[in-house]
């Protein structure tokens, strides 16, 4: 009888000790059950830069394949952007050459992949002006140089790296040839990279500023059709690279710091007192400023360029409270910030003035790499609703790359977690060329590489009258565009 009492107490000790534990790891149980989409939250430890990363001169790549952080059945928020910074800091290092690595040792292609020819003895060659999406085109605002009294237009550039240059070339070799069916489960392997640069002329800068930016010699076509030097400023950057089980790419993007303003979401404005590389001064509300007119090809209000989301990740209408998305907040937003600040109080070059805007992937964890190829091309990727598998800024954008495709909604109060928007809603697996029937792959997800595979058809291949290849590129332009109308803006209206 007296053994009864002894046996209560220790009852009652073990269930408040199984309660206990089970609060202190709610998410992890509660992730690995499938009850939340959120990934861990890391509050223990900050999300820092690492002293190995510095100086800039001598940064590493990042490990990517085995033995990485990747190469585990479970990772944490912090590695993704870990790998983001230090990948950006490898591609932008100085080498002898004056140049940073990414322009000396990347391919530079159109955005069909062909190779850009060198001009002038400079490998930057510059003439694609339109975004993705509704082919939109970014100016810069007059008001932010003294005595301007016009833009200038944003330029953009692809760099690509030989591994994914090489399997895309051989995937499109077999799929072409019917080798590969043209719905596959093909990857790129780790390694494989792409970037987005975007550039400006520095006289859209004050001179006062130029020193803050990256500036760099580029070749342009004049009027005349013949090739001229000219200084521009580096404004942004996608870097777009596979990891050991993440064959859907890490999507990260860097902007300069001093570009355009947030929008405020607790007072349902935006607003700046100076002038902005693509914003005049003065408070405005809506979004008008990045909504793209068809009909005129003009933004509904120029010179009013804004960032929707600060770091990409999503805030509700007149509150400062995030969103509640697939992502758990505000751990995810704290790491961005902290790996921010750790950063630049490390650099001492120009690149200090340049800010890590987030980034956004799959989870994964514990899939095999069949599992993984099955996940792209049936899971609806770009979704972020609770117990969706995206995973970081749940609507990324770059400001000066996805200007006006932030949102496809035409008022701030319509948008929700339902409808945001972020690199998958563009970037999925099928193709945007139904002529071979709808095609699905996770090689797809590359724009550079479908655009590659429609342009190098047997059919279309055989083509050497130049105006007819201009013509095929243009057919391409106009079945992305389709695509883009069709498929992704009507589903997220």
């Amino acid at each position: 009888m007296k053994r009864k009492p002894i046996i209560i107490i220790l009852l009652v000790v073990f269930v408040a000790a199984a309660v206990t534990l089970f609060f202190l790891n709610k998410e992890k149980i509660l992730g690995k059950a499938g009850v939340t989409g959120y990934a861990k939250t890391e509050t223990a430890e900050p999300c820092e830069c690492e002293a190995s990363w510095f100086p800039h001169e001598q940064t590493p790549p990042p490990a990517e394949g085995d033995g990485s952080p990747f190469d585990a059945s479970s990772t944490t928020n912090c590695i993704f952007h870990q790998w983001s910074w230090q990948k950006f800091l490898w591609l932008t290092k100085p080498l002898p050459s004056g140049n940073p690595l990414f322009l000396d040792s990347l391919d530079v292609v159109s955005p069909e992949m062909a190779p850009v020819a060198p001009q002038l003895g400079l490998k930057l060659v510059l003439s694609s002006i339109n975004q993705a999406g509704p082919e939109a085109v970014l100016v810069s605002n007059p008001k932010n140089v003294p005595g301007k009294t016009a833009g200038d237009t944003v330029f953009y550039s692809i760099h690509v790296s030989k591994i994914l240059l090489d399997k895309a070339t051989l995937a499109a070799s077999e799929i072409n040839s019917g080798k590969v069916p043209y719905s596959n489960l093909e990857t790129f392997p780790v390694g494989s990279l792409e970037l987005k640069v975007s550039w400006i002329s520095t006289d859209a800068i004050p001179k006062e500023k130029i020193a803050d930016y990256f500036v760099t010699k580029a070749a342009f076509k004049n009027k005349q059709g013949q090739y001229v030097a000219k200084s521009v400023a580096l404004l942004g950057m996608h870097v777009v690279g596979v990891v050991k089980n993440h064959p859907e790419f890490i999507w990260a993007t860097f902007e300069h710091k001093e570009m355009a303003p947030v929008y405020d979401w607790k007072n349902n404005s935006v607003t700046s007192t100076a002038e902005m590389l693509f914003y005049e001064s003065g408070t405005t509300s809506g979004l008008q400023g990045i909504k793209w007119n068809k009909t005129s090809k003009k933004p509904l209000t120029p010179n009013k360029a804004f960032i929707l989301y600060e770091y990409g990740i999503p805030k509700v209408l007149s509150t400062n409270e995030y969103m509640t998305t697939s992502q758990s907040e505000p751990a995810n937003f704290d790491n961005i910030d902290t790996i921010n600040k750790c950063v630049a109080s490390k650099l001492t070059d120009v690149f200090k003035n340049y800010f890590y805007n987030g980034s956004i992937w799959l989870n994964t964890d514990g899939l095999t790499p069949a599992q993984q190829a099955q996940t792209i091309v049936k899971s609806q990727i770009s979704s972020v609703l609770p117990d969706s598998l995206a995973r970081g800024s749940s609507n990324l954008a770059n400001i000066t790359m996805e200007t006006y495709t932030q949102t496809f909604k035409n008022d701030v109060h319509d948008i929700n977690a339902g409808n945001l928007v972020n690199c998958f809603t563009c970037h999925q697996s099928q193709n945007f060329d139904t002529s071979r029937g709808t095609g699905k792959s996770p090689l797809y997800l590359s724009h550079v590489f479908e655009s590659y595979l429609y342009t190098t058809k047997p059919q279309l291949a055989a083509a050497k009258n130049v105006n007819l290849k201009a013509k095929r590129i243009e057919e391409t332009k106009a079945l992305k565009l389709k695509q883009f109308e069709e498929v992704f803006v009507r589903k997220n209206k």
